[in-house]
């Protein structure tokens, strides 16, 4: 319990001190984290809104992927990453390994299957009624979309929440990619596992704590969007 205080005191007296290198860690982290979730976002609702709603030759086994991708190992993520970025890889000669490119690259290789699959889930349950009846009532292709949309939000913005909730908390794949760089590729994650390798484990909770702040007002904002209209 003892350490547990020091550690909140360590979290407070950093931020109050003003570290320069902490604001960059937390921006840093803020910054791959948020970037990761909104292109797996932008890629992820429209086609899980295909998969839900559409049905073709090899649905199945994309659906079969895409479930197996939602637990897919941050190492293995950090691996294959890895191993595209590497100097005799695909895209070696762009020197992006050790980057926080590479970091965001592995995070929606993380966070992609999971808003996919969830909203392909939401879509596959909205009542077929609902759709004979906007198809009966002549709206467009796009309208549609709208109006389903608009049926499967709260669902949608759970699948944002829970790909943020994946990202924010990753460190294998970061370590490995970015390789914990000081000033460049060092996020919340890996400086904890790093100074519980030095033994400094007041340092490491007052980073967690910091971690889980960051966390916590950011689902608290995505969750007060998705209740807004419900609790009216």
């Amino acid at each position: 319990m003892e350490l547990l205080i020091e550690g909140m005191k360590k979290a407070i007296e950093m931020l109050l001190s003003g570290d320069p290198e902490i604001f960059q860690i937390t921006w840093l982290t803020l910054r791959v984290s948020l970037t990761a979730v909104l292109i797996s976002t932008l890629v992820g609702i429209p086609i899980g809104i295909l998969l839900g709603l559409t049905r073709f030759p090899g649905r199945r086994l994309l659906l079969i992927i895409i479930n197996i991708g939602m637990g897919l190992p941050p190492v293995v993520a950090g691996l294959w990453i890895t191993m595209l970025l590497w100097r005799s890889g695909p895209l070696g000669d762009f020197s992006l390994l050790y980057s926080p490119f590479a970091i965001v690259l592995a995070q929606i290789l993380v966070s992609l299957p999971i808003i996919i699959g969830l909203t392909c889930s939401a879509f596959q349950q909205i009542d077929e009624k609902m759709l004979l009846q906007i198809r009966a009532l002549g709206a467009t292709k796009l309208q549609s979309v709208t109006l389903l949309l608009r049926e499967a939000k709260i669902a949608i913005l759970a699948a944002i929440i829970a790909g943020f909730g994946r990202v924010i908390a990753e460190v294998g794949a970061a370590m490995m990619v970015g390789g914990n760089i000081r000033g460049e590729t060092r996020i919340l994650t890996t400086s904890i596992v790093m100074e519980v390798s030095k033994g400094n484990f007041d340092v490491a909770l007052a980073l967690s704590f910091l971690l889980m702040s960051l966390a916590f007002i950011i689902t608290f904002l995505l969750t007060n969007l998705q209740q807004r209209n419900k609790i009216q």
